[in-house]
């Protein structure tokens, strides 16, 4: 990856109250970004969430598109050995899909840790790597910070992050594609011979973007469940219609796109299911608990009732073992009554 890197401090980290908060915009690649970040997650409340985003991405223009490498990374302020480092990922960027990043970075648990590291005067410090690999469309900055006027066309980056005019692309089966392109289009090709025989456009440049559509699509179809939405899904949809529209015979990825759908789908069913079984949980524990409570006060009352039996088991026992009176005991206590009612 390249060298080029923005490093973001935040501030007041444990007083934050808002659900998501923006850095600075900067510029790498000839390219304006910015971090978001969702201090008590995205999805899951015990994650913090990070993410990369286009920072133009409102205004867009069609045909806009980035291959980049990425690597996110909250420092350890103790140690860099005990940084949160996310592997690096390769990917495209474009008008429906301007962002890049992980909605569980890291554990509030362990970025919140006494002594941690990641937490050190109540600042947090994240760096993102970005190395623009490829650029369909014009530079958002130009070397001097001036916005470039060229006309749309594709460009390849030189080392210093300058714009080259020349085309790196090797065609493959009559269509311009990228090195980094050129394996996976082959493949394709060869499990597919068929698949644009019939797309008739000339224009290299429309060319050019069906073949990226469809390799967009298959590079979403090839995330983990929890790194796309059903939002995605549905604008591979539109996708994967414009290149039916346009002749293309994908029915093979119309095909695989419903399968992962489905699998999204019953991802999000789980969920909810998930959650509607914590909430009965939950219930059911507090229901558990006051009858644990009332169980407690139940106890008591049966150790009392037993304290109040032994007593009085003690007076009965004590006098069942009482000596029975003797004829003085009896005769004594006649006499006493008597001689007290003389005096009387």
């Amino acid at each position: 990856m390249g060298n080029e890197k923005f490093t973001w401090v935040i501030n007041n980290f444990s007083s934050l109250q808002s659900k998501s908060f923006l850095s600075d915009k900067f510029v790498i690649g000839g390219c304006k970004w910015y971090l978001v970040a969702y201090p008590n997650g995205k999805h899951k409340n015990n994650y913090l969430s990070l993410y990369l985003v286009v920072a133009t991405f409102k205004t867009l223009p069609c045909g806009w598109s980035r291959h980049i490498k990425c690597c996110l990374t909250v420092e350890n302020q103790l140690s860099d050995n005990l940084s949160q480092q996310r592997e690096e990922t390769q990917c495209w960027l474009h008008r429906k899909r301007f962002y890049q990043g992980y909605p569980e970075m890291i554990s509030l648990r362990k970025l919140n840790a006494k002594e941690g590291g990641f937490v050190v005067n109540n600042e947090v410090k994240i760096i993102v790597e970005v190395d623009v690999l490829q650029v369909i469309g014009k530079l958002d900055v130009s070397e001097g910070s001036q916005e470039v006027t060229q006309p749309l066309k594709m460009m390849r980056l030189n080392d210093d992050g300058a714009a080259s005019s020349h085309l790196q692309t090797m065609d493959v089966n009559g269509f311009q594609v990228l090195p980094s392109q050129v394996e996976s289009v082959k493949r394709i090709f060869e499990r597919h011979p068929d698949m644009a025989l019939e797309f008739r456009a000339k224009n290299k440049h429309m060319r050019t973007l069906s073949i990226n559509l469809l390799l967009n699509i298959i590079e979403t179809l090839c995330q983990s469940l929890q790194d796309f939405s059903i939002d995605d899904l549905c604008q591979a949809e539109k996708a994967l219609r414009y290149l039916k529209d346009s002749d293309f015979k994908v029915d093979w990825l119309e095909h695989k796109l419903e399968e992962v759908k489905e699998k999204k789908m019953e991802e999000q069913i789980g969920k909810t299911r998930m959650q509607e079984l914590e909430e009965d949980l939950k219930v059911f524990k507090q229901n558990c608990s006051d009858i644990e409570a009332q169980l407690e006060k139940e106890k008591q009352k049966c150790s009392d009732i037993e304290a109040l039996l032994e007593k009085e088991k003690t007076k009965v026992l004590a006098a069942a073992k009482a000596p029975p009176l003797t004829l003085d005991d009896v005769v004594c206590g006649l006499v006493s009554v008597v001689v007290g009612a003389t005096f009387v």
